[in-house]
């Protein structure tokens, strides 16, 4: 089912406030709605919400054998759901131009960026090695799911703790978390991603995590992933709107203070949940 369109006097209300420099939640053209994690009690639950937008992403592993052309790997699947929680525009059963644009773009920002070191998921060569399957559920649409899923999945991934295992000969012991503490995954890096929205109107600045209704009347939406560390990691850009290169260097930029910033607080979080939790984490 297709997205009812805004009506006329929402779109000219909307790009009139734009044109004076006014978005409708008052942020600054490139300011992002305010952040919240909340963790759940199981190390790799995590909900994320920016603004009303809200996702809910849970990592959990299991042993499983490696496919004979990569012995050595383990490997990381990534599911997506949109369901009529998040908006009555979803449909169950029936994959929306939404969820496919996010399951891809988590793909390219998670898996094929090598966020994760997938060396180290291996436990014998061959035989066992750990499968992550990272669940992504919308919760509320209410603008810009892609950075909040996006978000949410790399904080679940940090998040995580698998198992300390210990192989005797051909026996695998998978030790509980009373006995010794679970370990961390092995990040690479962590990219974040940011979506700017163009307007066929030049006159109208680029916006910064675009809202419901911006999201809909955009000419254009550019997404960037990229690190603390200045590494960009992808870019991907829908719409009719042609881009300078000079515009694509500008909100590259102001991405790289967005992703620092972020970065900051997300470590932050991250220090405040495991100081309150009773099983002792690394």
């Amino acid at each position: 089912m297709r997205p009812p369109s805004p009506s006329i006097p929402e779109k000219e209300f909307l790009f009139s406030a734009l044109k004076q420099g006014l978005r409708l939640d008052s942020r600054d053209f490139l300011e992002t709605r305010p952040v919240t994690l909340n963790f759940g009690p199981e190390l790799g639950w995590v909900e994320c919400s920016l603004g009303k937008t809200r996702v809910l992403c849970q990592v959990d592993a299991k042993m499983v054998k490696p496919p004979p052309e990569r012995p050595f790997e383990g490997f990381i699947t990534i599911h997506s759901e949109l369901s009529p929680m998040a908006s009555s525009e979803y449909e169950l059963g029936r994959p929306s131009e939404e969820e496919v644009t996010i399951t891809r773009m988590l793909d390219k920002v998670i898996r094929r960026s090598d966020v994760v070191d997938k060396e180290s998921l291996c436990i014998q060569a061959a035989q066992r090695v750990w499968h992550l399957r990272i669940n992504v559920h919308c919760l509320a649409d209410s603008g810009n799911l892609l950075d909040c899923a996006c978000l949410a999945s790399l904080v679940a991934l940090k998040h995580f703790r698998k198992p300390d295992v210990e192989v005797i000969g051909e026996e695998v012991i998978v030790h509980p978390p009373t006995s010794r503490a679970p370990l961390p995954l092995s990040l690479h890096h962590t990219p974040y991603c940011f979506t700017f929205a163009f307007f066929f109107d030049t006159s109208i600045p680029p916006v910064l995590d675009p809202n419901l209704l911006e999201q809909r009347l955009n000419g254009g939406l550019i997404s960037i992933a990229l690190n603390s560390q200045r590494e960009l990691c992808v870019v991907q850009k829908s719409g009719g709107v042609p881009l300078e290169p000079a515009d694509v260097l500008n909100i590259v930029n102001v991405a790289v203070q967005k992703a620092k910033d972020l970065d900051a607080f997300v470590e932050a979080r991250l220090r405040e949940d495991w100081a309150g939790r009773k099983v002792e984490v690394r």
